[in-house]
């Protein structure tokens, strides 16, 4: 059975798994790494969520204000030997209620074109491709996406 916890930045479990994360990342991105890598520190990051099977983390995600009304989804990862399993999906969920819960009513995230999974996801819990935002206006890789949430 797969729970899922909220918590913090400092939470050990949650640094292993970006630590995983970031290794993936460093191959996905390749020459690009260095410049999305400044944008995914965790530090700071007060809503993270984190999916257990029994005491093994197996997913983790969390979200952080990017303007007035909007929260930027962060830092999503499942661990190689669970994905397909919808875990993703519900950390996502689990997010947007917490966003909800906190006033937000839109969604935002940065993915890259070389995520296939990630980009499906996205897809299939009702994100939209939006223009690049921010930092990531100018990056060719970069592919962000938009939900607005029902309060």
């Amino acid at each position: 059975m797969v729970t899922i916890i909220r918590t913090d930045s400092e939470n050990q479990d949650f640094m292993v798994l970006v630590n995983q994360l970031d290794a993936e990342l460093a191959i996905l991105d390749g020459d690009d790494h260095a410049f999305y890598a400044q944008f995914n520190k965790t530090d700071k990051l007060k809503f993270v969520l984190l999916a257990y099977e029994g005491r093994r983390p197996i997913g983790c995600g969390a979200i952080r204000e990017y303007a007035p009304g909007i929260i930027e989804v962060k830092r999503m990862y499942t661990v190689s030997d669970y994905r397909g399993k919808g875990i993703a999906s519900m950390i996502l969920a689990e997010l947007e209620a917490w966003a909800q819960e906190l006033l937000y009513d839109t969604c935002v995230l940065e993915t890259g074109k070389r995520q296939p999974d990630a980009l499906g996801l996205y897809k299939k819990c009702g994100y939209n491709i939006i223009p690049n935002y921010g930092q990531y206006a100018q990056m060719a890789n970069s592919v962000c996406f938009e939900k607005r949430l029902s309060n």
